[in-house]
Protein backbone atom coordinates (compact mmCIF):
# COMPACT_ATOMS: atom_id res chain seq x y z
CA UNK A 1 0.00 0.00 0.00
CA UNK A 2 2.71 2.55 0.70
CA UNK A 3 3.48 3.86 -2.72
CA UNK A 4 5.66 6.32 -1.67
CA UNK A 5 7.62 4.49 0.67
CA UNK A 6 9.17 3.16 -2.49
CA UNK A 7 11.55 6.18 -2.80
CA UNK A 8 12.78 5.54 0.29
CA UNK A 9 14.20 2.18 -1.01
CA UNK A 10 18.07 1.69 -0.47
CA UNK A 11 21.40 2.03 1.55
CA UNK A 12 22.57 5.27 3.19
CA UNK A 13 25.61 6.47 2.86
CA UNK A 14 24.95 6.65 6.58
CA UNK A 15 23.62 2.86 6.62
CA UNK A 16 27.22 2.13 4.54
CA UNK A 17 29.27 3.50 6.98
CA UNK A 18 27.44 2.03 9.82
CA UNK A 19 28.00 -1.64 8.09
CA UNK A 20 31.86 -1.17 7.67
CA UNK A 21 32.29 0.41 11.36
CA UNK A 22 30.07 -2.50 13.22
CA UNK A 23 32.20 -5.07 14.96
CA UNK A 24 32.27 -7.52 18.03
CA UNK A 25 33.09 -4.12 19.61
CA UNK A 26 30.21 -2.51 19.23
CA UNK A 27 28.39 -5.53 21.20
CA UNK A 28 27.88 -3.99 24.32
CA UNK A 29 27.61 -0.22 23.30
CA UNK A 30 28.11 2.68 26.24
CA UNK A 31 24.63 4.89 26.86
CA UNK A 32 25.11 8.61 26.47
CA UNK A 33 23.51 11.76 25.30
CA UNK A 34 22.76 11.34 21.00
CA UNK A 35 22.28 7.46 21.35
CA UNK A 36 19.41 5.30 21.74
CA UNK A 37 21.98 3.31 25.02
CA UNK A 38 20.37 6.53 27.48
CA UNK A 39 20.09 3.89 30.00
CA UNK A 40 21.57 1.54 31.73
CA UNK A 41 20.03 -1.65 29.77
CA UNK A 42 19.13 -2.01 26.27
CA UNK A 43 16.38 -2.08 25.09
CA UNK A 44 14.60 -0.08 28.17
CA UNK A 45 12.18 -2.11 29.62
CA UNK A 46 12.38 -0.27 32.72
CA UNK A 47 8.60 0.24 33.99
CA UNK A 48 7.13 -0.93 30.38
CA UNK A 49 3.42 -2.25 30.35
CA UNK A 50 3.47 -5.60 28.84
CA UNK A 51 0.97 -7.91 27.21
CA UNK A 52 0.62 -11.38 29.56
CA UNK A 53 1.62 -13.65 26.08
CA UNK A 54 4.71 -11.27 24.21
CA UNK A 55 8.03 -13.54 23.92
CA UNK A 56 10.52 -12.84 26.77
CA UNK A 57 12.49 -9.66 27.23
CA UNK A 58 15.55 -10.50 26.46
CA UNK A 59 18.16 -7.32 27.13
CA UNK A 60 21.96 -6.04 28.19
CA UNK A 61 23.66 -4.09 30.18
CA UNK A 62 25.07 -1.52 28.58
CA UNK A 63 28.29 -0.23 30.33
CA UNK A 64 31.13 -2.22 29.38
CA UNK A 65 32.95 -1.67 32.69
CA UNK A 66 30.49 -3.56 34.74
CA UNK A 67 31.59 -6.52 36.00
CA UNK A 68 29.60 -9.89 38.14
CA UNK A 69 25.95 -9.03 36.32
CA UNK A 70 23.16 -10.73 38.26
CA UNK A 71 19.43 -9.78 37.32
CA UNK A 72 16.47 -10.77 39.80
CA UNK A 73 13.03 -10.93 39.07
CA UNK A 74 9.50 -11.79 40.96
CA UNK A 75 6.68 -11.78 41.02
CA UNK A 76 4.64 -13.83 43.54
CA UNK A 77 6.23 -16.58 45.08
CA UNK A 78 7.58 -17.03 41.68
CA UNK A 79 11.77 -15.55 41.51
CA UNK A 80 14.28 -16.46 39.05
CA UNK A 81 17.98 -14.87 38.82
CA UNK A 82 19.83 -14.53 35.42
CA UNK A 83 23.68 -14.21 35.68
CA UNK A 84 25.83 -12.17 33.29
CA UNK A 85 25.60 -9.20 31.30
CA UNK A 86 23.31 -10.36 28.67
CA UNK A 87 19.78 -11.39 30.20
CA UNK A 88 18.48 -14.45 27.77
CA UNK A 89 15.62 -15.84 28.99
CA UNK A 90 14.83 -19.80 29.28
CA UNK A 91 11.02 -19.78 27.22
CA UNK A 92 9.37 -22.38 30.04
CA UNK A 93 11.39 -19.89 32.96
CA UNK A 94 9.57 -16.34 31.34
CA UNK A 95 6.18 -18.02 30.83
CA UNK A 96 6.12 -19.24 34.54
CA UNK A 97 7.00 -15.55 35.45
CA UNK A 98 4.31 -14.05 33.15
CA UNK A 99 1.32 -16.44 34.47
CA UNK A 100 2.52 -15.21 38.23
CA UNK A 101 2.35 -11.52 37.07
CA UNK A 102 -1.01 -11.09 35.18
CA UNK A 103 -2.17 -8.30 36.07
CA UNK A 104 0.47 -7.16 38.67
CA UNK A 105 4.14 -6.39 39.02
CA UNK A 106 7.58 -7.74 38.12
CA UNK A 107 9.76 -6.49 40.51
CA UNK A 108 13.43 -6.42 39.67
CA UNK A 109 16.97 -5.62 40.73
CA UNK A 110 19.72 -5.24 38.91
CA UNK A 111 22.91 -5.47 40.75
CA UNK A 112 27.03 -5.70 39.42
CA UNK A 113 30.38 -4.23 40.48
CA UNK A 114 32.23 -1.42 39.20
CA UNK A 115 35.53 -2.63 40.51
CA UNK A 116 35.00 -3.17 43.78
CA UNK A 117 31.92 -1.15 44.20
CA UNK A 118 28.46 -3.22 44.16
CA UNK A 119 26.10 -0.65 42.80
CA UNK A 120 21.63 -2.16 42.57
CA UNK A 121 19.03 -0.51 41.65
CA UNK A 122 15.03 -1.80 41.40
CA UNK A 123 12.64 -1.68 38.56
CA UNK A 124 9.70 -2.98 37.67
CA UNK A 125 7.60 -4.46 34.35
CA UNK A 126 3.71 -4.59 34.22
CA UNK A 127 2.40 -7.52 33.19
CA UNK A 128 -1.38 -6.82 31.32
CA UNK A 129 -3.95 -8.79 31.60
CA UNK A 130 -4.88 -8.30 27.87
CA UNK A 131 -3.45 -10.27 25.33
CA UNK A 132 -1.89 -8.68 22.16
CA UNK A 133 -2.61 -9.78 18.94
CA UNK A 134 -0.15 -12.82 18.55
CA UNK A 135 1.26 -11.46 14.78
CA UNK A 136 3.06 -8.73 13.32
CA UNK A 137 3.98 -7.81 9.67
CA UNK A 138 6.16 -5.01 8.82
CA UNK A 139 8.66 -4.50 5.72
CA UNK A 140 12.15 -4.56 6.30
CA UNK A 141 14.00 -1.75 4.14
CA UNK A 142 17.12 0.61 4.47
CA UNK A 143 16.24 3.82 5.43
CA UNK A 144 17.98 5.32 2.12
CA UNK A 145 16.34 6.90 -1.19
CA UNK A 146 18.41 5.75 -3.76
CA UNK A 147 17.46 2.03 -4.67
CA UNK A 148 16.10 -0.90 -2.83
CA UNK A 149 17.15 -3.80 -2.83
CA UNK A 150 16.44 -7.20 -0.59
CA UNK A 151 12.73 -5.95 0.15
CA UNK A 152 11.17 -8.44 2.16
CA UNK A 153 7.22 -8.26 4.19
CA UNK A 154 7.62 -10.34 7.27
CA UNK A 155 5.13 -12.03 10.05
CA UNK A 156 6.45 -12.42 13.19
CA UNK A 157 5.32 -14.33 16.17
CA UNK A 158 4.83 -12.33 19.03
CA UNK A 159 4.50 -14.76 21.49
CA UNK A 160 7.82 -16.24 20.33
CA UNK A 161 10.76 -15.40 18.19
CA UNK A 162 9.90 -16.70 15.08
CA UNK A 163 9.02 -15.20 11.51
CA UNK A 164 8.75 -16.34 8.40
CA UNK A 165 8.43 -14.17 5.02
CA UNK A 166 4.92 -13.47 2.82
CA UNK A 167 6.52 -11.74 0.46
CA UNK A 168 10.11 -11.57 -0.78
CA UNK A 169 12.99 -10.40 -3.33
CA UNK A 170 14.04 -13.72 -3.93
CA UNK A 171 10.41 -14.87 -5.27
CA UNK A 172 9.75 -11.42 -6.91
CA UNK A 173 12.34 -10.60 -9.14
CA UNK A 174 13.55 -8.20 -6.35
CA UNK A 175 11.04 -5.79 -7.16
CA UNK A 176 9.78 -3.12 -4.95
CA UNK A 177 7.05 -4.09 -2.65
CA UNK A 178 4.97 -2.19 -0.08
CA UNK A 179 3.65 -2.92 3.43
CA UNK A 180 1.13 -5.44 4.36
CA UNK A 181 -2.28 -3.88 6.26
CA UNK A 182 -4.92 -6.13 8.09
CA UNK A 183 -8.59 -4.72 8.08
CA UNK A 184 -9.07 -4.44 11.37
CA UNK A 185 -6.64 -6.93 12.57
CA UNK A 186 -7.79 -9.51 10.46
CA UNK A 187 -5.09 -12.32 9.33
CA UNK A 188 -8.15 -13.26 6.38
CA UNK A 189 -8.48 -9.87 5.71
CA UNK A 190 -5.57 -7.97 4.55
CA UNK A 191 -3.92 -6.48 1.28
CA UNK A 192 -0.21 -5.17 0.22
CA UNK A 193 1.16 -4.24 -3.55
CA UNK A 194 3.43 -5.93 -5.86
CA UNK A 195 5.07 -2.52 -7.65
CA UNK A 196 6.04 -3.02 -11.92
CA UNK A 197 5.54 -5.72 -14.21
CA UNK A 198 3.41 -8.10 -13.62
CA UNK A 199 2.31 -6.77 -9.96
CA UNK A 200 -1.13 -5.41 -8.79
CA UNK A 201 -2.98 -4.99 -5.50
CA UNK A 202 -2.65 -8.82 -3.59
CA UNK A 203 -5.88 -8.81 -1.88
CA UNK A 204 -6.24 -11.60 0.47
CA UNK A 205 -9.82 -11.92 1.23
CA UNK A 206 -11.14 -15.59 3.16
CA UNK A 207 -7.71 -17.35 2.64
CA UNK A 208 -8.22 -16.48 -1.01
CA UNK A 209 -5.32 -14.34 -3.09
CA UNK A 210 -6.37 -11.83 -5.89
CA UNK A 211 -3.91 -9.74 -8.29
CA UNK A 212 -5.60 -6.46 -8.94
CA UNK A 213 -5.03 -3.59 -10.79
CA UNK A 214 -6.75 -0.86 -8.94
CA UNK A 215 -7.36 1.99 -11.81
CA UNK A 216 -9.18 3.00 -14.29
CA UNK A 217 -9.24 5.52 -17.25
CA UNK A 218 -10.56 8.53 -15.02
CA UNK A 219 -7.97 7.97 -11.86
CA UNK A 220 -5.23 10.61 -12.20
CA UNK A 221 -2.99 7.30 -10.92
CA UNK A 222 -3.19 3.69 -9.33
CA UNK A 223 -4.32 3.56 -5.80
CA UNK A 224 -1.28 4.11 -3.30
CA UNK A 225 -2.86 4.81 0.39
CA UNK A 226 -5.94 3.11 1.62
CA UNK A 227 -8.02 0.58 3.74
CA UNK A 228 -10.37 -2.60 3.39
CA UNK A 229 -13.87 -1.67 4.56
CA UNK A 230 -14.77 -4.66 8.00
CA UNK A 231 -17.49 -5.98 5.33
CA UNK A 232 -14.40 -7.04 3.00
CA UNK A 233 -16.24 -5.87 -0.06
CA UNK A 234 -15.05 -2.45 -0.77
CA UNK A 235 -11.67 -0.40 0.06
CA UNK A 236 -11.59 3.29 -0.16
CA UNK A 237 -8.02 4.70 -1.65
CA UNK A 238 -6.66 7.75 -2.27
CA UNK A 239 -5.32 8.16 -6.27
CA UNK A 240 -1.85 10.52 -6.02
CA UNK A 241 0.84 12.29 -7.78
CA UNK A 242 3.82 12.17 -5.99
CA UNK A 243 6.92 14.04 -6.49
CA UNK A 244 10.40 13.74 -4.48
CA UNK A 245 12.94 16.43 -3.82
CA UNK A 246 15.94 16.90 -1.91
CA UNK A 247 16.27 19.62 0.68
CA UNK A 248 18.21 22.83 0.11
CA UNK A 249 17.99 23.24 4.34
CA UNK A 250 21.05 21.56 6.34
CA UNK A 251 19.73 19.05 8.54
CA UNK A 252 16.67 17.50 6.44
CA UNK A 253 17.05 14.95 3.97
CA UNK A 254 14.63 14.63 1.71
CA UNK A 255 10.81 15.30 0.66
CA UNK A 256 7.97 13.66 -0.41
CA UNK A 257 4.65 15.46 -1.64
CA UNK A 258 1.75 15.44 -3.66
CA UNK A 259 1.08 16.97 -6.98
CA UNK A 260 -2.79 15.98 -6.68
CA UNK A 261 -4.45 13.92 -4.87
CA UNK A 262 -8.13 12.60 -4.60
CA UNK A 263 -10.08 9.28 -3.41
CA UNK A 264 -12.01 6.48 -4.96
CA UNK A 265 -13.22 3.31 -3.73
CA UNK A 266 -12.42 0.13 -5.78
CA UNK A 267 -16.12 -2.70 -5.53
CA UNK A 268 -13.91 -5.77 -4.78
CA UNK A 269 -16.77 -8.36 -5.76
CA UNK A 270 -17.86 -6.08 -9.15
CA UNK A 271 -14.06 -4.90 -10.18
CA UNK A 272 -15.53 -1.33 -10.76
CA UNK A 273 -14.00 1.78 -9.35
CA UNK A 274 -16.07 4.53 -8.12
CA UNK A 275 -15.18 8.52 -8.16
CA UNK A 276 -17.34 11.17 -6.96
CA UNK A 277 -16.95 14.77 -7.24
CA UNK A 278 -16.69 15.58 -3.61
CA UNK A 279 -13.10 14.57 -3.25
CA UNK A 280 -12.14 14.48 -6.98
CA UNK A 281 -11.20 18.20 -6.62
CA UNK A 282 -8.24 20.03 -8.40
CA UNK A 283 -8.36 22.90 -5.93
CA UNK A 284 -8.08 20.23 -3.05
CA UNK A 285 -5.85 17.11 -2.09
CA UNK A 286 -7.16 13.86 -0.12
CA UNK A 287 -5.03 11.38 0.72
CA UNK A 288 -4.67 8.39 3.53
CA UNK A 289 -8.56 7.28 3.67
CA UNK A 290 -9.32 4.61 6.21
CA UNK A 291 -13.31 3.70 7.82
CA UNK A 292 -14.66 4.08 10.73
CA UNK A 293 -14.76 1.22 12.87
CA UNK A 294 -18.73 0.52 11.91
CA UNK A 295 -17.66 1.19 8.00
CA UNK A 296 -20.57 3.94 7.41
CA UNK A 297 -17.70 6.40 7.65
CA UNK A 298 -14.17 7.30 6.13
CA UNK A 299 -11.56 9.55 7.69
CA UNK A 300 -9.28 11.19 5.55
CA UNK A 301 -6.60 14.01 4.99
CA UNK A 302 -7.34 17.09 2.92
CA UNK A 303 -5.67 20.22 2.00
CA UNK A 304 -5.83 23.19 -0.20
CA UNK A 305 -3.85 22.99 -3.11
CA UNK A 306 -0.67 25.04 -3.60
CA UNK A 307 2.04 25.80 -5.37
CA UNK A 308 4.63 23.16 -5.22
CA UNK A 309 7.24 22.81 -4.05
CA UNK A 310 7.97 26.29 -3.54
CA UNK A 311 4.97 26.53 -0.98
CA UNK A 312 5.14 22.68 0.37
CA UNK A 313 6.26 23.57 4.00
CA UNK A 314 2.68 25.19 3.45
CA UNK A 315 0.95 22.35 2.91
CA UNK A 316 -1.07 21.36 6.23
CA UNK A 317 -3.57 18.40 6.44
CA UNK A 318 -6.89 18.80 8.10
CA UNK A 319 -8.48 15.16 9.12
CA UNK A 320 -11.84 15.06 8.14
CA UNK A 321 -14.75 12.30 8.06
CA UNK A 322 -16.99 11.78 5.49
CA UNK A 323 -20.65 9.55 4.99
CA UNK A 324 -20.08 5.99 3.61
CA UNK A 325 -22.99 4.05 2.08
CA UNK A 326 -21.61 0.18 2.96
CA UNK A 327 -25.01 -0.93 0.53
CA UNK A 328 -23.46 1.04 -2.55
CA UNK A 329 -19.76 1.69 -2.14
CA UNK A 330 -21.03 5.52 -2.49
CA UNK A 331 -18.58 8.57 -0.24
CA UNK A 332 -21.51 11.33 0.99
CA UNK A 333 -20.79 15.11 1.80
CA UNK A 334 -19.63 17.43 3.06
CA UNK A 335 -17.16 16.62 5.02
CA UNK A 336 -16.64 16.99 8.67
CA UNK A 337 -13.67 18.70 10.11
CA UNK A 338 -12.12 16.41 12.93
CA UNK A 339 -9.41 18.13 13.10
CA UNK A 340 -8.51 21.27 12.19
CA UNK A 341 -4.60 21.98 10.45
CA UNK A 342 -5.44 25.94 11.23
CA UNK A 343 -6.47 25.99 14.88
CA UNK A 344 -3.38 23.40 15.40
CA UNK A 345 -0.75 24.80 13.54
CA UNK A 346 0.44 21.26 12.47
CA UNK A 347 -0.47 18.47 9.66
CA UNK A 348 -1.81 15.11 10.09
CA UNK A 349 -1.23 12.19 7.75
CA UNK A 350 -2.34 8.26 8.85
CA UNK A 351 -5.66 8.29 10.50
CA UNK A 352 -6.41 4.95 12.06
CA UNK A 353 -9.71 4.11 13.97
CA UNK A 354 -9.79 1.40 16.81
CA UNK A 355 -11.97 -1.12 15.59
CA UNK A 356 -14.07 -0.39 19.11
CA UNK A 357 -14.31 2.93 17.16
CA UNK A 358 -13.29 4.45 20.84
CA UNK A 359 -10.20 6.07 19.36
CA UNK A 360 -8.75 7.86 16.51
CA UNK A 361 -4.42 7.84 16.01
CA UNK A 362 -2.80 9.68 13.59
CA UNK A 363 0.31 11.42 13.00
CA UNK A 364 0.82 15.19 13.33
CA UNK A 365 4.18 17.01 11.68
CA UNK A 366 5.33 20.56 10.91
CA UNK A 367 3.60 20.15 7.28
CA UNK A 368 3.18 18.13 4.37
CA UNK A 369 2.38 13.92 3.90
CA UNK A 370 5.82 12.25 4.65
CA UNK A 371 6.49 12.22 8.32
CA UNK A 372 9.12 9.32 8.18
CA UNK A 373 11.16 11.71 7.05
CA UNK A 374 9.92 14.65 10.29
CA UNK A 375 12.01 14.22 12.97
CA UNK A 376 8.92 16.66 14.91
CA UNK A 377 6.52 14.38 13.68
CA UNK A 378 4.85 12.75 16.73
CA UNK A 379 1.41 10.40 17.46
CA UNK A 380 -1.92 12.23 18.39
CA UNK A 381 -5.40 10.79 19.00
CA UNK A 382 -8.74 11.82 19.79
CA UNK A 383 -11.40 10.07 22.08
CA UNK A 384 -14.17 10.17 19.72
CA UNK A 385 -16.78 9.89 22.30
CA UNK A 386 -15.72 12.84 23.84
CA UNK A 387 -13.91 14.70 20.65
CA UNK A 388 -10.47 15.85 23.42
CA UNK A 389 -7.38 14.79 22.81
CA UNK A 390 -5.54 12.11 24.48
CA UNK A 391 -2.19 12.43 26.38
CA UNK A 392 0.94 11.03 24.64
CA UNK A 393 3.84 12.21 26.73
CA UNK A 394 4.63 8.91 27.56
CA UNK A 395 4.46 7.46 24.18
CA UNK A 396 6.03 10.58 21.76
CA UNK A 397 9.36 10.69 21.90
CA UNK A 398 12.11 13.26 20.01
CA UNK A 399 12.25 11.40 16.63
CA UNK A 400 9.86 10.32 13.91
CA UNK A 401 6.99 8.67 15.48
CA UNK A 402 4.59 7.38 12.63
CA UNK A 403 2.90 4.13 10.97
CA UNK A 404 0.93 2.36 13.75
CA UNK A 405 -2.01 0.20 13.89
CA UNK A 406 -4.60 -0.97 16.02
CA UNK A 407 -4.82 -4.64 17.93
CA UNK A 408 -8.24 -6.56 16.81
CA UNK A 409 -9.53 -5.95 20.45
CA UNK A 410 -8.54 -2.15 21.03
CA UNK A 411 -6.16 -2.44 24.13
CA UNK A 412 -2.86 -1.73 22.11
CA UNK A 413 -1.19 -0.11 19.65
CA UNK A 414 2.25 -0.68 17.72
CA UNK A 415 4.04 1.67 15.91
CA UNK A 416 7.31 3.16 13.99
CA UNK A 417 9.76 5.59 15.44
CA UNK A 418 13.54 6.63 14.82
CA UNK A 419 13.96 7.38 18.66
CA UNK A 420 17.36 7.04 19.58
CA UNK A 421 19.94 6.63 16.69
CA UNK A 422 17.29 8.91 14.33
CA UNK A 423 18.33 6.64 11.32
CA UNK A 424 16.02 2.92 11.85
CA UNK A 425 12.36 2.70 12.22
CA UNK A 426 11.96 0.15 14.86
CA UNK A 427 8.20 -0.95 16.18
CA UNK A 428 7.12 0.01 19.97
CA UNK A 429 4.59 -0.86 21.93
CA UNK A 430 1.54 0.55 24.07
CA UNK A 431 -1.32 -0.24 25.72
CA UNK A 432 -4.40 2.00 26.29
CA UNK A 433 -7.24 1.60 29.25
CA UNK A 434 -10.67 2.13 29.59
CA UNK A 435 -10.36 5.84 30.93
CA UNK A 436 -7.16 6.72 27.98
CA UNK A 437 -4.68 6.05 29.91
CA UNK A 438 -1.32 5.13 27.18
CA UNK A 439 1.28 3.38 28.72
CA UNK A 440 5.40 3.50 28.07
CA UNK A 441 5.96 2.27 24.91
CA UNK A 442 8.61 -1.19 24.99
CA UNK A 443 10.53 -2.47 21.78
CA UNK A 444 10.02 -5.14 20.37
CA UNK A 445 11.72 -8.15 22.16
CA UNK A 446 14.28 -9.93 20.12
CA UNK A 447 16.19 -13.55 20.61
CA UNK A 448 19.46 -12.39 20.58
CA UNK A 449 19.53 -9.01 22.83
CA UNK A 450 22.18 -7.27 20.38
CA UNK A 451 19.55 -8.07 17.22
CA UNK A 452 18.86 -3.94 16.86
CA UNK A 453 22.83 -3.17 17.27
CA UNK A 454 23.14 -5.27 14.09
CA UNK A 455 20.05 -4.70 11.95
CA UNK A 456 21.01 -1.77 9.43
CA UNK A 457 16.95 -2.16 7.91
CA UNK A 458 14.00 -0.73 9.24
CA UNK A 459 10.91 -1.69 10.23
CA UNK A 460 8.38 0.06 7.70
CA UNK A 461 4.44 0.30 8.94
CA UNK A 462 4.29 -3.00 11.26
CA UNK A 463 0.66 -4.21 11.85
CA UNK A 464 -0.92 -6.34 13.86
CA UNK A 465 -3.22 -9.24 13.08
CA UNK A 466 -4.68 -11.47 14.93
CA UNK A 467 -4.04 -14.68 12.64
CA UNK A 468 -1.73 -15.87 10.63
CA UNK A 469 -2.40 -14.83 6.61
CA UNK A 470 -2.71 -18.29 4.92
CA UNK A 471 0.14 -17.38 2.25
CA UNK A 472 3.81 -16.72 2.18
CA UNK A 473 6.57 -15.57 -0.64
CA UNK A 474 6.37 -18.48 -2.45
CA UNK A 475 3.12 -18.35 -3.36
CA UNK A 476 3.31 -14.58 -4.33
CA UNK A 477 5.91 -15.82 -6.64
CA UNK A 478 3.88 -17.87 -8.25
CA UNK A 479 1.12 -15.53 -8.39
CA UNK A 480 3.25 -12.46 -9.84
CA UNK A 481 4.91 -15.24 -12.71
CA UNK A 482 1.25 -17.02 -13.50
CA UNK A 483 -1.68 -15.24 -12.48
CA UNK A 484 -3.04 -12.74 -14.95
CA UNK A 485 -4.22 -9.44 -12.87
CA UNK A 486 -7.75 -8.57 -12.67
CA UNK A 487 -8.68 -5.33 -14.43
CA UNK A 488 -10.94 -3.01 -12.51
CA UNK A 489 -13.66 -0.55 -14.63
Amino acid sequence: MRRTDAILCGLSVLALFLLLACGREYDVRPSGTGTDRTSVIFPNYQDVTIPCNIAPLNFYYTDPAGARYATTFTAGSVSFTVKGREVVWKDRNWRRLLEAAAGNDIEVVSAWREGDIPVSFRWKIHVSPDNIDPYLTYRLIEPGFEVWDDLEIIERHLESFETRAISDWRNTGNRCMNCHIHAQGRGDLSMFYLRGEGGGAILNRDGKLRKLTLKDSLMISPTVYGEIHPDGRFGVFSTNIIVPAMHSAGGRRMEVFDTASDLCVADFDANKMLIFPETARKETFETFPVFSADGQSVYYCTAQARQLPAEVELMRYSLVRIPFDAETGTLGGPADTVWSAAAHGGSACHPKASPDGRWLLFTVAAYGTFPINHRECNLFMLDLRTGEPVSLDLVNDDKSDTYHSWSSDSKWFVFASKRGDGMFGKPYFSHIAEDGTVTRPFLLPQKDPHYYDKMLRSFNVPDLGNAPVRFDAREIGRILKEVPAEQFE
